[in-house]
């Protein structure tokens, strides 16, 4: 049985496309697969706080030295890791927000890239010292962008620090593999938008199906 983990990471509840996308994932998924677990975590509506300096400090104590305040304040990056941990697929939903990461996703990556947890270090590999400890796992990444030409080659290419940023850290998720999904134009609202909200919508299912025959090779 394959886990996924549906997050998603638009403060939108209604008009949201990126919900749109990652719940049409989910249906798409559990049409083929409908005893497969899905974890479900709405980072969007339920942002977790940003990281302060108590959390740094009960982070970098070795956890048999960790008072039980300390234990406390990781108590959620503990439960957001295991969640991760027990994913085969992590499904992302998330708007583009100047240009980059909503404030909740980035605080979501903060809490589960974690010392001891996500990755280790140790500095008697040089340069290198940060290693995953995660990995294997699949990425649907489902995106939705105010204008146009994010993609390598693009005319905002260099303005693209959302999907980049991810790809920057996902070895750090256990992430192996992303499939990247993508509405654009929003702002535009024309049928260029239109247009790239069908094609991601019909993107869908076909990345369902490569994500699923790619974990059945793997097995």
């Amino acid at each position: 049985m394959t886990t996924l983990l549906h997050i998603d990471a638009s403060p939108r509840a209604e008009r949201s496309l990126t919900r749109t996308l990652s719940a049409s994932f989910i249906d798409s998924w559990q049409r083929i697969h409908p005893d497969d677990q899905v974890i479900r975590r709405d980072i969007g509506l339920q942002p977790p706080p940003a990281l302060t300096e108590a959390w740094i400090a009960a982070a970098f104590t070795a956890p048999e030295a960790r008072t039980p305040a300390q234990h406390d304040i990781l108590g959620l990056s503990d439960t957001l890791i295991s969640e991760l941990e027990r994913a085969d697929v992590v499904v992302i939903g998330t708007p583009m927000h100047n240009y980059g990461m909503p404030t909740a996703l980035k605080a979501w990556v903060d809490h589960v890239i974690r010392i001891g947890r996500t990755f280790s270090f140790d500095l008697e590999r040089g340069d290198f010292p940060l290693r995953p400890i995660l990995s294997g796992k699949h990425l649907a990444l489902l995106t939705s962008a105010g204008e146009f030409g994010f993609e390598p080659g693009g005319a905002r290419e260099s303005m693209n620090h959302l999907d980049t940023h991810i790809r920057a850290i996902q070895h750090y998720l256990g992430i192996a593999q992303t499939h990247h999904v993508a509405i654009e134009y929003q702002e535009f609202g024309d049928q260029r938008h239109k247009q790239s909200v069908d094609d991601a919508l019909a993107a869908i299912d076909p990345t369902v199906r490569t994500i699923t025959s790619q974990l059945s090779l793997a097995a």
